[in-house]
């Protein structure tokens, strides 16, 4: 048990990669709080979770709202008696389009959900970091993107957003660090399997047995020739990246970037 008696806050965790998140904290005996703008997805993982034997609550909550992510701390520390760790994953992507073409709506919202949700846990978790016990701190995690650092075509306001969150989570360690908190970042490579994958893809991308029209098959083909490894990033490697850093085995790593991501970025 990695992470037994630690109480940590996943959100976006209503499927995909935050999903797997939860499900891999609880499994080694955190007490997660599952949070999800969708109630009917977050209350799905929730009770999935509970099924398994572990500890989940779920919290509905805009990431992008201050009031919200006061409740997000509230729960965590009503449900697991403290907060230990945030993992900042719910984020958002416009259209695979040229830059031009986005619109301001869609650039703000990619934003708020994959920045602004960052400083809104920054301004009430931390404090609840700081108050734990014999300077235990805690451990935040942003996950951001391969995109932040290799950049592809067509999502350049979303490439901006995620290279914002890799600098900010490097410059929140710096300065957190002397009250041990510890602030790291994961940065994974396509995957297919999430919600938001048409989008980033600019189009539905073929599953793993190949099956989907001409086009998606093309978009999968041309994702996955970029990854040496030769495969895409799935929810268990990025929750196995976010267990080992929320752990206290990670107890001396702080402001760096795992990228998950197959060797794309080597």
């Amino acid at each position: 048990m990695r992470v037994h008696h630690k109480s940590i806050i996943v959100t976006g965790a209503g499927g995909g990669i935050g999903e797997g998140i939860a499900r891999r904290l609880a499994e080694e005996g955190a007490a997660v709080i599952v949070n999800d703008i969708n109630p009917a997805l977050g209350e799905k993982v929730t009770a999935a979770i509970t099924a398994a034997g572990g500890k989940a609550h779920f919290v509905a909550a805009d990431v992008t709202k201050g009031d919200d992510w006061a409740r997000l701390v509230q729960a965590a520390q009503d449900f697991g008696g403290r907060v230990d760790g945030v993992v900042n994953n719910a984020g958002w992507t416009h259209r695979n389009r040229p830059m031009l073409e986005v619109s301001e709506a869609e650039f703000d919202k990619v934003y708020a959900v994959n920045m602004k949700s960052i400083y809104w846990s920054a301004v009430h978790a931390v404090p609840a970091l700081r108050a734990n016990p014999d300077r235990a701190g805690g451990s935040l995690i942003n996950i951001a993107s391969t995109a932040g650092i290799r950049p592809r075509p067509g999502l350049t306001w979303y490439n901006g957003s995620k290279g914002a969150v890799i600098i900010t989570s490097k410059s929140m360690a710096a300065e957190l660090g002397p009250d041990n908190i510890r602030v790291n970042c994961i940065n994974p490579v396509f995957n297919p399997d999430t919600g938001l994958s048409a989008e980033f893809a600019g189009g539905p991308v073929a599953n793993a047995q190949g099956a989907g029209d001409a086009d998606a098959v093309a978009r999968r083909a041309k994702f996955l020739a970029t990854i040496p490894l030769g495969r895409f990033s799935t929810a268990l490697d990025v929750a196995n990246a976010a267990l080992y850093l929320v752990s206290d085995e990670a107890a001396f790593i702080s402001g760096v970037c795992i990228e998950v991501d197959g060797a794309r970025c080597a």
